[in-house]
């Protein structure tokens, strides 16, 4: 796999200036795979070794393509996390908001599964929820007033409840009415709390980032809600959504800017904390 990315990319191992591994978070199995060879690699090259935040990448991949301009809310929609950063200026992250239970990703994932789509299941709840030209209602969680926290297990309880009842009344479950009513309420829910973050910190520009970056819905309802606040929305091209190299390597320069480099030492962090990195 380094082969071909090395090939690919037209440059050789000996042009390379420094070496950037995801050092969490995540699965601490994928996490050592990865440490194990971003060392291994720089420990050969003797080049700098730079350990990155995960969803510090995902952030900085809208800088591979656009000009990043402080200060800034970033929404970060995931399989494993739904977060709102503030971001003041460049590397400082400030979490406002996050996920009480399931992420968004997650939710996707789980309800498709329970209406026999294939996983991930993300792609497919999009793709129905566009065709559908009625939804089934789905409740909105939006927790305390002044809360930029998300919830969407009682979302996920309330879709289960409906396919189990079609089950039992031996009923065919309306997939695509579930999808749009299921999608329209994460989306709601995640377009008017980060409308409201930009509002309230004066943000120059709202990033979109993370897995569910890729969906349609969300795209679509966010470009219109910055339209309307007059703050540019960025996105990733749909390449650099789900976890990339390129991502990792955005994130790395923040450090490689400082000359901030990571000893040998540098070990996985299933529970890295992106306010500490």
């Amino acid at each position: 796999m380094l082969e071909e990315a090395v090939e690919k990319a037209g440059v050789s191992l000996q042009e390379l200036s420094a070496i950037a591994v995801t050092e969490g978070p995540g699965l601490i199995g994928a996490l050592l795979v990865g440490v194990v060879a971003g060392k291994a690699l720089a420990c050969a090259l003797d080049l700098p070794l730079i350990g990155v935040h995960h969803i510090a990448g995902h952030i900085y991949a809208n800088q591979l393509v656009h000009e990043l301009e402080y200060p800034l809310i970033s929404l970060v929609v995931s399989g494993g996390h739904t977060e709102l950063i503030l971001m003041e200026r460049p590397g400082q992250f400030r979490i406002i908001g996050r996920t009480r239970d399931d992420a968004a990703g997650e939710a996707y994932d789980k309800i498709a599964r329970a209406m026999g789509l294939p996983y991930p299941g993300g792609p497919h709840v999009d793709r129905l929820a566009q065709e559908a030209e009625s939804e089934i209602k789905m409740p909105r969680s939006w927790l305390e007033a002044d809360s930029y926290d998300f919830s969407f297990s009682g979302l996920k309880s309330a879709v289960l409840n409906v396919v189990n009842q079609s089950k039992m009344r031996g009923e065919a479950v309306q997939v695509a009415q579930i999808a749009k009513g299921f999608q329209a309420s994460v989306i709601d829910v995640l377009v008017e709390k980060a409308d409201r973050a930009v509002r309230e910190y004066g943000a120059k520009q709202l990033l979109l980032a993370g897995g569910v970056a890729a969906n349609k819905g969300l795209r679509s309802r966010l470009a219109e809600r910055c339209e309307q606040l007059n703050v540019p929305l960025l996105v990733p091209p749909l390449g650099l959504c789900t976890d990339n190299a390129a991502m990792i390597g955005a994130a790395a320069f923040l450090k490689w800017d400082k000359q901030e480099f990571d000893s040998m030492e540098l070990k996985a962090e299933p529970q890295l904390k992106l306010e500490e990195w």
